[in-house]
């Protein structure tokens, strides 16, 4: 009824109840607070010597023939290789429930696209939430989203110079060193 204190919309609340998502097509904030650090490093070295030498009793011995028969070989290799990389990504989006699974763990997914003077960023996020998880003003941390997949992009001039050109590229997958 237009003008009455009571909503006449599918989604009534109880008096005293709060307005936490739990239904399909509700929305959540999901704070980002990544942060990954990672850091590996290995070290391999490797030697091997061989000497054969035939002894031929009886034989005339001669510095030629002895040469002939006794040989030996050497090789060496080393090896280092490390790499560290540091990732942080701060901020929050809104996204929404795409499913309510059978014991109540809300499905998540959510698009951000943010187009600037040089370029265009995007941060794209599904995982899945516990209710329990949801704050009161419907915000939750994303390191509290399980299964989680968090893609950040960009493209445009920053972007660009921040790869390798592809001629530089194509030399690093066929050189051998």
């Amino acid at each position: 009824m237009t003008g009455s204190i009571w909503a006449s919309s599918a989604y009534r609340m109880a008096l005293g109840t709060d307005r936490k998502a739990a239904r399909v097509g509700d929305l959540l904030t999901i704070v980002l607070v990544e942060r990954t650090i990672a850091e590996k490093a290995a070290s391999q070295t490797g030697q091997r010597n061989a000497q054969r030498t035939i002894d031929l009793t009886g034989l005339p011995q001669t510095d030629a023939f002895e040469r002939a028969l006794s040989g030996g070989s050497e090789s060496s290799f080393e090896g280092r290789g490390a790499t560290q990389q540091s990732n942080r990504l701060s901020g929050e989006f809104t996204v929404t429930v795409t499913d309510v699974l059978a014991n109540g763990t809300l499905r998540v997914a959510g698009d951000r696209r943010l187009w600037l003077t040089r370029g265009e960023e995007q941060v794209q996020l599904t995982g899945l939430v516990r209710p329990e998880d949801v704050g009161p003003d419907n915000r939750v941390l994303s390191t509290r989203v399980a299964d989680a997949v968090i893609r950040y992009a960009g493209t445009g001039e920053v972007a660009a110079q921040a790869r390798q050109g592809w001629f530089a590229r194509f030399f690093d997958r066929i050189t051998p060193y």
